[in-house]
């Protein structure tokens, strides 16, 4: 049983200060994946609006991307597929959006290939999770599982559910919500396969590298403990 750290960026940050941020990340242990979130606008608003979120988007992978490639570290962008195609990032992680067209997954795979990463939100729906495995996710992720400013969560599962995911799939799961090295080791025993954190790294007193070594530290300990 392995279990990594998965990075995710705030909402909303400049571009060139954030960097120095996400390298002091990087270097404070192993991190499997850096996913950029901007979530400055609504997904269904103006096309000014639009246009203005995805150079932000853009503007932030030019600058961010390299970091994550010279640490072998997978890049994915929240939400917009499109993008992540134009600017050859990893991949993409998309919510469960009531809107988005049936067999979106399944479409996103066949256009990417098997080198592009899928990961789904499923909160804390088992059905949602496998539909996404079936229509070909890299991974599915699970949450908020603590309390968290970070987002509204339309699921709150409990522990439980990784286990019965790990039981019974071989699709990746992440945890994600609230989580820090206090909490993730019954994440990591349930059988996470990666742990995504937000708040707790870059609002971290003693900066992002102490906070990545701390969660890798809880982690490990975690793991022995299996």
């Amino acid at each position: 049983m392995a279990c990594r750290l998965y990075l995710i960026s705030p909402s909303a940050f400049e571009s060139e200060a954030f960097a120095e941020n996400l390298e002091q990340a990087l270097s404070g242990g192993d991190v499997a994946a850096f996913q950029l979130r901007i979530k400055n606008f609504p997904r269904n608003t103006d096309e000014k609006s639009v246009r203005t979120l995805f150079q932000k988007i853009k503007s932030a992978t030019k600058v961010l991307l390299p970091i994550c490639r010279a640490k072998n570290v997978a890049f994915l962008i929240n939400d917009y597929p499109e993008i992540a195609m134009e600017v050859g990032a990893d991949g993409v992680h998309i919510g469960n959006d009531p809107e988005l067209p049936e067999g979106f997954t399944t479409d996103l795979r066949k256009k990417n290939g098997k080198n592009f990463t899928i990961g789904v939100s499923c909160y804390d729906s088992r059905h949602l999770a496998m539909v996404a495995a079936e229509q070909g996710a890299d991974y599915v992720s699970f949450g908020a599982f603590f309390p968290t400013k970070t987002k509204i969560s339309p699921g709150k599962p409990k522990p439980e559910i990784l286990e019965w995911w790990s039981k019974y799939t071989t699709v990746p799961c992440t945890a994600i919500g609230g989580i820090n090295p206090e909490n993730c080791g019954g994440l990591v025993k349930a059988g996470a396969d990666f742990i995504a954190v937000v708040s707790y790294v870059w609002e971290h007193p003693k900066g992002p590298k102490v906070a990545v070594k701390e969660i890798n530290s809880a982690i490990a300990k975690s793991l022995v403990n299996c």
